[in-house]
Order: structure tokens, then sequence, then C-alpha cells
């Protein structure tokens, strides 16, 4: 009888250890779940702020460029990433599976923003490159523009220097503009075409026989009206552009001639300019207005 009461005791005393046992693994266990959870939490609302951070900056980079294609290409993943967010905003801190998806997902977005920032850096580096260039290149047009204004200033003073007792002289330039049907226009949308006139004065001490003629019609903004670029002539030791050509056989005596032009670009109301040029020399200027 003493045996069986002792053993019902040492079952007892094993049962309660058991339980004891059972319930501190239990109370671990809660234990680690809750500091799992709030891990979660913490982790869960660092991904937000990242996310959120993610999609900011794609709009910060959409204002640095000027690239319709990339522009879109960062709306899309701006779009994922506000998308991404939401999910994860709508994730609860239990959910381990999803959340681990979508830190998965973070990476990913983190690369892509890393790809795009390296990719439009190298693309503002390169239009600073072009900015600088076209700056050198706009100088460099403007100093060549300078120049071929101050032509006949330049050759006025290079006459008091020289004989002109054989130049050609060209007097009385006139500049007609003329509609479709030939008529004299003023309205600048209709014009088609330009008569240019002029009189090369007699000279007797000219040399006689055929030459050419180089007119440059030149635009309010400098700009040479010209067919082709290669429609050059030599001037002062240098190349440059003329707008029409024209072959005369000139006799010593006074000869009228009329030169055309036509109309085929964009005309800008304004002051021209008419230069002739014979044998390497401004022979007359004229201005005249477009409105």
């Amino acid at each position: 009888m003493e045996n069986k009461k002792g053993l019902i005791i040492t079952l007892i005393v094993l049962l309660a250890i058991g339980l004891g046992t059972v319930s501190y693994f239990l109370f671990r266990s809660h234990t680690a779940n809750q500091e799992m959870q709030q891990l979660f939490e913490v982790e869960k609302e660092e991904m937000e702020n990242e996310y959120a951070n993610f999609a900011n900056q794609y709009d910060e980079l959409q204002i640095k460029i000027n690239n319709d294609s990339l522009y879109e290409k960062l709306e899309q993943e701006k779009l994922r990433t506000q998308r991404l967010l939401e999910e994860l905003r709508q994730v609860k801190s239990t959910n381990a599976a999803e959340i681990m998806r979508l830190r998965k997902e973070l990476k990913t977005v983190r690369a892509v923003m890393r790809s795009y920032i390296i990719q439009i850096d190298s693309l503002n580096r390169v239009n600073q490159q072009l900015v600088t260039e076209n700056q050198s290149v706009k100088k460099k047009y403007s100093e060549a523009t300078r120049q071929i204004t101050s032509l006949s200033e330049e050759k006025e003073t290079l006459n008091e220097k020289v004989t002109l007792a054989s130049q050609l002289d060209a007097t009385h330039i006139s500049v007609t503009p003329v509609n479709k049907r030939g008529k004299k226009t003023t309205r600048i949308k209709r014009i088609t075409r330009l008569d240019i006139g002029f009189t090369i004065v007699k000279n007797i001490t000219a040399e006689t026989g055929q030459r050419t003629i180089y007119l440059r019609i030149t635009k309010p903004n400098q700009e040479v009206l010209t067919k082709s670029a290669s429609n050059v002539f030599p001037y002062e030791n240098r190349n440059i552009a003329y707008s029409i050509k024209k072959y005369i056989e000139y006799t010593g005596e006074e000869q009228n001639v009329t030169v055309y032009w036509d109309v085929e670009e964009f005309l800008q109301a304004g002051t021209y300019r008419v230069d002739i040029f014979a044998d390497g020399n401004l022979i007359g200027s004229q201005s005249f207005e477009l409105d």
C-alpha cells in the first residue's frame, strides 16, 4: 500500500515538473513571438519610410531631366514603388512571408533607383559638355558675324591705301520684292522673289571682258541667304558665302544688271543688306527693309 502511495506521489511530482516545463517553454515562445512581432513592426515602419523616400526621389529626378522616354520610365517606376508602399501599409506585422517578399522588392527598387541616378548623372555631364561646346560655337559664330559685318568698314580703310582707278563700281542698287504673279508687294508673307537691280558705272581704265559678279544678301540676324554651303568665293584671303552669281560681259561702258533671288526660306521682318563683289572687291552695298 505504501509502495502504491509512493508511486502516485512520484507521478504527481513528475506531472508537475512536466507542466512546469511546458509552461516555461510556452512563456518563452510567447515572449519570443512578441519580440519578433516588435522587430517586424520596426522593420515594416523602416521599409515604409524607405519606399516613400524612393517615390519622392523619382519626383525629384523627373524634374531634372528633359527626356520624354526617360521621364516615362521614371513615372512607371514611381507608380510601382507607390503600389508596393500601399501593399506594405496593408500588411500586418505578423505576416512574415509578405514582409519578406516586400523586403526583396525593396532591394530591387533600391537597385533600379541607383541605376537611374547613375544614368541621369551621366546624361547631365554630357548635357553640360554640350552646353559648353554650344557656347563655344556661338562665340565663334558671333565673332564670324562681327567680322563679316565689318567687311565694308575694313574695305573702306584699305581703299585709302590702294588705287581705285580700275575697280568696278556698282550704283543705283535697288531691291524689289514681288509676289508669285511678279507684282511688287509690301507684304513679307507674299514675297516669292527679290528682284535686284544695279548699274556698273563707266570706267575706261577697267579691264574689259567677262566678269563674275557675286551678291551676298544678309538677313537681319547677319546670316547670308545661300542655296548651298558650297556657294563660296574668295575675298580677302578667305572664302565667304554668296547668294547669287552673275556673269557679265563688261565693255567699259555703263551697264545695267538685274538678278533674281527665289525665296524658298522664311524671311523675317527687319533690315536686310545686299553686298556686290567683283574681282575680289566690294563694289557696292545697299540696305533695304522688309516688313
